[in-house]
């Protein structure tokens, strides 16, 4: 094996800075369940295996503090950091003589995880250690991990990965190409070859999907979060061979999983299995932020538009649909039609608690692995070409440090609240004119972007997804971006439509009336009960008006939206529920006698209730089909 080159590189950790709404949300997230997680939940707390305890030792800590880490040190947060730290230098004292670290036994309520030994667990703190010398440059990082690897060449053969250690492979392999670029050890490679070989053969997988409908037995390759890590692995496996065919098993899957498994929301279905594509199917928030860290890391090596257009739609979309606006309570399934959670049997694999709002609602995982969504959003918003140039993955706001051209620092300042304004605003300051390429990502969505250097029009060709601008850059230069929203109206399942406006999906909000179902200190239960119509069809023939407010530090709330889209739709009399949930949205819908209504929509994001799929009344041939 012999690293090939990228198409951009990665800024290391806290090169960026998030700002606006974005360092808000961080901030919420920080007073919410991220910040106080170890303090209210056993299986992260004093006793969790990975810092010394005889409780949970498998993959829980590492989970947690793979979200913790970066959002500690995005804030500049002293007592985030300092909880971070703890289960870092934990880790690293633990180091045997061999190379192995971590707990000496593992305890996990996982009962398909062979506890004598198991390597996924190690996979995620090996995440977590890349982050923190990256953040700190603790100069005993790379000789720890060495020396772990040199256990895993010894060892490897003999205990090959198995369950989802091999369906996640890449995570491993991640870290390889990480260490590899550090110290030039071919020893690596040769541990990277065995992983490859070892791990599920995603990109065989992908490149023929065989998976059409919703799935009704267990497969490791059916797994929703495996598959969502598991897209990112043709991306890492063409890193370390050139194998061209590798980006287009990226594609094939990617275009394969949203055919028949495709949500409104960006994501595909997955209660636990890949689900199909009834709006009332849920997807696990593992899945959520782990397909964003798939995106992140395909930008990377591909540089692709296309990845950070779904990387923005499951980001400002799936992401904080999922979780309380004050941070203080998550789901395990969300539906993109959601009328009501509660615990109740639905048509999916998860438990009958799986779409409450609560502490650790049907499993712990995703109480454990949430985190790291907004961090890492933040982290990888911009990257760096191989010369010296940077390239914008998304615009959400942020402060951008680093070195550009022949090594001058260079300060990007990125302002104009994006994703909810359509004006982006990038500020430089330089410590001496440079010349190097700035590479604007223009979605997909967007057919008339307008870009101004200090006020002068630029024309610019797009390709791959990018506007590349090449020129001598200096102290006080200003970019700004128009990218004009339209609102677009999708055919996608059943005839059922869905509302977009640039990366936000829009939707009917239902009235939220919260009961608390178990009470604890501080993060309790609930269920979600609508105090609204929801059986709601939209005309074809109905226009959109779209009225826009101040944005607060919340704008992932109810009250908070700020935007929102006036649209006309009528009750439908067939519509009903089906084993809890919406039924289907249906084909030929029954209005009659039912007056127009006047419907505003919010951002998917904005609300835990709604509507995001509406039967269609009328004909369909204005709206497009996916």
């Amino acid at each position: 094996m012999k690293l090939v080159k990228t198409a951009f590189e990665q800024l290391p950790l806290c090169a960026i800075k998030p700002s606006g709404w974005l360092k808000d949300q961080l901030n919420i997230q920080a007073k919410g369940l991220t910040g106080h997680l170890d303090e209210h939940w056993a299986d992260v707390g004093p006793e969790n295996g990975w810092v010394g305890g005889k409780g949970e030792s498998w993959e829980r800590g590492p989970y947690y503090l793979d979200g913790l880490l970066p959002l500690a040190y995005l804030l500049e947060d002293k007592a985030l950091i300092a909880k971070a730290n703890r289960w870092v230098e934990w880790s690293l004292a633990s180091q045997q003589d061999d190379g192995r670290f971590g707990p000496k036994r593992i305890e996990t309520v996982n009962h398909e995880v062979d506890e004598k030994h198991d390597w996924w667990h190690y996979m995620i703190m090996l995440k977590v250690m890349m982050q923190h010398e990256e953040a700190t440059k603790d100069e005993r990082i790379v000789p720890f991990l060495t020396k772990f690897f040199g256990y895993v060449h010894r060892t490897i053969e003999e205990n090959p990965l198995s369950g989802w250690a091999k369906t996640r492979g890449a995570e491993m392999l991640l870290c390889l190409v990480w260490l590899y670029k550090r110290t030039q050890d071919p020893l690596l490679l040769e541990v990277a070859e065995v992983v490859a070989k070892q791990t599920t053969d995603w990109s065989d997988i992908f490149y023929d999907f065989p998976f059409w409908r919703k799935v009704e037995e267990w497969d490791w390759t059916t797994h929703v979060v495996n598959v969502a890590m598991g897209i990112k692995t043709p991306g890492v496996l063409y890193e370390l061979t050139g194998d061209v065919v590798e980006r287009e098993s990226v594609h094939r899957g990617i275009d394969s999983l949203m055919t028949y498994h495709g949500q409104a929301h960006g994501m595909f279905s997955g209660d636990e299995w890949l689900s199909g594509t009834h709006p009332s199917q849920g997807v696990e928030l593992c899945a959520v932020v782990e397909y964003m860290f798939s995106m992140e890391q395909l930008t990377r090596v591909f540089g692709d538009g296309r990845f950070g257009d779904i990387l923005e739609k499951v980001a400002f979309n799936a992401l904080p649909a999922a979780i309380s606006p004050d941070w203080m309570s998550h789901q395990y399934d969300q539906q993109v039609n959601q009328i009501l959670c509660n615990v109740a049997p639905r048509s999916w694999v998860n438990g009958p608690d799986a779409n409450l709002f609560g502490l650790e609602p049907h499993f712990g995982c995703c109480t454990s692995n949430m985190h790291q969504g907004w961090p890492k959003l933040t982290s990888h918003l911009w990257m760096k070409d191989l010369e010296g140039g940077l390239a914008a993955v998304s615009y959400a706001p942020c402060t951008v440090e680093t070195a550009v051209g022949s090594g001058s620092m260079a300060n990007l300042a990125v302002s104009g609240e994006y994703p909810f304004r359509d004006h982006v605003r990038i500020s430089m300051t330089l410590e001496r004119p440079e010349k190097f390429t700035i590479s604007l990502r223009i979605p997909s969505w967007c057919t008339q972007p307008v870009i101004k250097v200090n006020g002068t029009p630029v024309n610019v060709q797009i390709e791959n997804g990018y506007a590349k601008i090449n020129r001598e850059w200096t102290d006080g230069d200003g970019i700004d971006l128009k990218l004009p929203m339209t609102v677009i109206t999708t055919s996608r399942n059943l005839y059922a439509v869905s509302v977009e406006r640039g990366p936000l999906v829009y939707v009917l909000p239902i009235r939220e009336q919260w009961q608390m179902v178990r009470e604890r200190e501080m993060f309790h239960d609930w269920e979600l009960y609508p105090g609204s119509a929801w059986k709601y069809g939209l005309l074809a023939d109905t226009g959109f008006e779209v009225s826009e407010a101040d944005i607060p530090s919340q704008p992932f709330s109810g009250d908070g939206a700020p935007v929102r889209i006036k649209a006309s739709g009528q009750l439908i009399k067939d519509w009903k529920m089906e084993g809890n949930n919406a039924g289907t949205p249906p084909i030929h819908p029954d209005c009659e006698g039912q007056p127009v209504a006047e419907l505003e929509l919010v951002p998917y994001g904005s609300a835990r209730l709604r509507i995001g799929e509406f039967p269609l009344i009328g004909s369909r041939k204005r709206f497009t089909e996916k």
